[in-house]
């Protein structure tokens, strides 16, 4: 199942990509009383395979149905992050073989993780603003997990059935601000820096998250061009590590690092970092593509 949040006003709603459209739950649900259907995305996260169960039981309900006020036109939707209010938004570093030759680095015993805020959560065609603190804004293509279950100490062969989906992350970077001392955190976490979407897919139809696509275009031009086979820390491996650390909750969403292919990566006469204009679109096979235009900062 794909699922999305919308605007309605100033709030956010609950949607269900289909063949047809997306499907309005808040509305099918006071349509059909169906009043033990989530309409609120962190409430599916949280009802797991049951939610989503009820869910596609209304979303096929709707379907069936004549009235087409159920349906609306995704290419008119003021989208939302596809998860609203995460716990926390933990990242993973140098986490691809070729990412880390392209920058000189040396491959990491365990896993690097940095942490992001809420602050930085947006979505699918909102525009970003360029901080004026930065003058290096880079992008990065990432595979977020979205955790499904409590976990703490899970082991490796049961990690991904602590997964309730995956999404698509662009983990903007800037990098002046995040080399300006030795923590990550400065040039990662401004705000608008973790557009999240445009859906979140269930882990049943992504299957294993080791062989898929993933591509940044920037202007039209295609930058990163790679596969999540190229991990040095795979999904499983991520979870149980991180897992051992810190109780995981669902809702929590895990960015699991960027292959080549960015700014930072290039000779420093090719740098040409991402200015007002600029139009990025990052897209993993199965999960869709995200797409924001960079504007200065008003």
């Amino acid at each position: 199942m794909k699922l999305l949040t919308f605007f309605k006003g100033d709030r956010l709603a609950l949607g269900v990509k289909t063949g047809t459209g997306v499907i309005d739950i808040e509305a099918v649900v006071q349509r059909f009383s169906a009043a033990d259907v989530p309409t609120d995305i962190m409430e599916v996260i949280a009802g797991g395979r049951e939610a989503v169960d009820r869910l596609a039981k209304v979303v096929d309900k709707a379907e069936s149905s004549p009235d087409p006020s159920y349906v609306l036109d995704e290419g008119r939707l003021e989208w939302g992050p596809c998860v609203t209010r995460p716990n926390k938004i933990i990242c993973v570093g140098m986490n691809y073989y070729r990412h880390v030759a392209e920058t000189n680095g040396k491959v990491p015993d365990y896993p690097i993780l940095f942490a992001k805020y809420n602050n930085t959560l947006t979505a699918h065609k909102r525009d970003i603003p360029i901080p004026k603190a930065t003058q290096k804004l880079d992008y990065e293509v990432e595979l977020c997990i979205v955790i499904g279950k409590r976990s703490k100490y899970v082991s490796r062969e049961d990690a991904l059935g602590h997964v309730f989906g995956y999404c698509v992350v662009n983990d903007l970077s800037a990098r002046d601000l995040q080399f300006r001392t030795v923590q990550w955190l400065t040039g990662k976490s401004c705000d608008g820096f973790t557009p999240l979407g445009p859906y979140l897919v269930t882990a049943d139809e992504v299957g294993n998250p080791s062989g898929l696509n993933l591509k940044t275009v920037v202007n039209g031009e295609v930058r990163q061009n790679s596969n999540t086979s190229d991990m040095i820390f795979p999904c499983d491996a991520i979870v149980s590590y991180i897992s051992q650390l810190m109780t995981l909750v669902p809702g929590d969403l895990i960015l699991t690092g960027t292959p080549e292919g960015v700014v930072l990566g290039y000779p420093p006469e090719k740098q040409v970092y991402l200015k007002p204009g600029d139009v990025v679109t990052v897209e993993i096979e199965k999960l869709g593509a995200l797409t924001n235009r960079f504007v200065e900062e008003k």
